[in-house]
């Protein structure tokens, strides 16, 4: 498949009622927050993990589709094997270093997060390093939120020590943390030149789109609560360089709360709406979700 000819940028809301969407381990894994406006936020780290977590599911890290960052993967050694393809070792004999690119070729042709996010590969036989054509920003909460901690009890201990502390009653306190609710907001860009280097192509984006429209329901746990994919809002450029400052388009999104005088517990307690008279020449958008 050829690269992407269009550029994209697009507006991802979601929310969580109930659970912790992004533990902060710098503060003892509590709900992450702007500490100037009490905003919740939510990491680009955090949502491309999800987005890899999805396309491992479908594709079943199968090439092309194989994932780079992969949980408790050893980098170096993917590297290493990128370098030890044909392609690459006939480079390096031709040329010194040549083996770099092909080696880049290589990643960038089987792994999709590769193809997609970019990746630093130069942490040990160097393949080089890709800028991804997909960027997303910090998901950031709508409105002001307010985490609670609350005590859980586990009915049993680890080791016979802690029994013996105990008399036999074993049990074993610990502490969640949770939101409330809260509605979060995260703005994305696909860009051509990138996605031209890297090979990312229209199926690689169609898969993209179904990975952040499904990606919360392959990732329930006990901590992260009820969270879900609300609105997926896509605006196409003509112009592969893009027809409309992406700012502009995103302002044409408006998220209010329905009534200010009580806080928000479910997605049901907004409206969002968007502006779509006298869109920019050459530029048209789709809802998704």
């Amino acid at each position: 498949m050829s690269a992407i000819q269009n550029r994209y940028d697009f507006i991802y809301l979601f929310d969580v009622q109930d659970g912790n969407p992004n533990g902060d381990p710098d503060a003892g894994n509590l709900p992450r927050i702007d500490p100037e406006d009490g905003r919740g936020l939510v990491t680009d780290v955090c949502l491309k993990r999800k987005v890899r977590n999805y396309v491992l599911a479908a594709k079943e890290n199968q090439r092309p589709w194989e994932i780079f960052i992969l949980e408790k993967a050893v980098l170096n050694e993917t590297i290493a094997l990128a370098r030890k393809t044909p392609g690459a070792v006939e480079a390096d004999k031709k040329k010194k270093g040549d083996g770099v690119e092909k080696a880049r070729q290589w990643m960038c042709e089987n792994f999709f997060d590769v193809r997609t996010f970019g990746a630093v590969m130069s942490t040990g036989d160097n393949a080089g390093q890709v800028l991804g054509p997909v960027q997303m920003t910090f998901a950031r909460s709508n409105d002001r939120i307010v985490s609670s901690e609350h005590s859980i009890t586990r009915m049993a201990v680890a080791t016979p020590k802690e029994a013996e502390a105990q008399s036999g009653d074993n049990r074993t306190m610990g502490r969640k943390a949770t939101v409330p609710y809260g509605l979060y907001v995260t703005h994305g860009f696909v860009n051509v030149p990138p996605a031209k280097k890297t090979g990312f192509s229209s199926d690689d984006l169609m898969l993209f789109w179904k990975a952040l429209q499904g990606m919360f329901e392959l990732d329930r746990s006990a901590a992260r609560g009820l969270m879900g994919a609300r609105k997926l809002i896509v605006f196409k450029h003509e112009s592969p360089l893009g027809n409309a400052p992406a700012h502009s388009l995103f302002e044409r999104v408006s998220i209010k709360r329905k009534d200010e005088s009580r806080p928000a517990r479910a997605y049901s307690d907004y409206s969002v709406t968007m502006d779509k008279n006298n869109l920019p020449s050459g530029v048209t958008v789709e809802e998704l979700l």
